[in-house]
């Protein structure tokens, strides 16, 4: 019976053809895309070096141009200037590539990883400490991004730091909030836009302020660029928007 036994158990160790044949396509497969993606990152990485290796000599040019409009520009720092005034329209891409990053995550991540309990009280009390002081520096950011380095991307990286703190403590938003995450990811572009046609129904060209309104306009753009980057950071951390209510226990009842 023990010699009847080991051939039948051999049999049934041995691999299917179909099987192998399978893995083998599997494996191929896999490294026909690791080689793509290998080829991909190398030719990035000569074009880009490439790119840099050929910029031309630093030039003053371009700084003495900024200086020599500063004033018209409705801020006091020169970055804010270009961004927000003279290249408007690059900052307005980049708000609107940060939300296609943020709609492709939920696209594609319809699950978020989270703790499966909430915090413990000692880190929710250490929370509601942390949070107001949050907000305070990202506002005080915002708001010094007129006169000195600082600005709406900045500060909302410091709020989406707080989203990131409450994610990871399992705190779970109410209706209101969770309704308001769209909005929240949107009205930076949305704000941009408005501002923009509006200058332009004006009689002016494409995000060009009137003078007397330049420094308004670069604030409302600014606040709201904030929330739309704060939210969307903290939905890329996450994987998508958050979830309502508390997780409840598989032990309960």
């Amino acid at each position: 019976m023990i010699e009847s036994a080991i051939p039948s158990l051999n049999k049934n160790e041995m691999p299917n053809s179909d099987n192998m044949n399978k893995f083998n396509r599997t494996r191929r497969v896999d490294l026909i895309r690791k080689a793509i993606t290998a080829l991909g990152v190398s030719a990035l990485t000569v074009i880009l070096g490439w790119t840099v290796w050929t910029l031309p000599p630093f030039s003053d040019r371009m700084h003495n141009l900024v200086a020599a409009h500063l004033s018209i520009s409705g801020v006091e720092n020169p970055v804010t200037a270009v961004l927000l005034n003279f290249r408007g329209y690059d900052t307005l891409l980049e708000i609107g590539v940060l939300l296609l990053a943020a709609v492709g995550v939920l696209s594609l991540a319809p699950t978020s990883v989270l703790p499966a309990e909430r915090a413990p009280t000692q880190i929710q009390i250490l929370l509601l400490r942390l949070l107001p002081f949050i907000v305070i520096v990202g506002a005080y950011l915002l708001w010094i991004g007129k006169y000195a380095p600082g600005g709406a991307f900045q500060a909302g990286a410091v709020l989406a730091a707080g989203g990131v703190l409450l994610v990871t403590s399992a705190v779970r938003l109410n209706h209101i909030a969770i309704r308001s995450v769209p909005i929240g990811l949107s009205i930076g572009l949305l704000a941009f836009l408005a501002v923009a046609l509006a200058t332009m129904i004006a009689g002016r060209n494409f995000l060009q302020y009137p003078l007397p309104w330049a420094s308004t306009l670069i604030l409302v753009i600014e606040a709201a660029a904030t929330i739309s980057i704060a939210v969307i950071l903290t939905i890329l951390f996450m994987g998508r928007k958050p979830d309502g209510g508390y997780p409840t226990s598989t032990n309960d009842g």
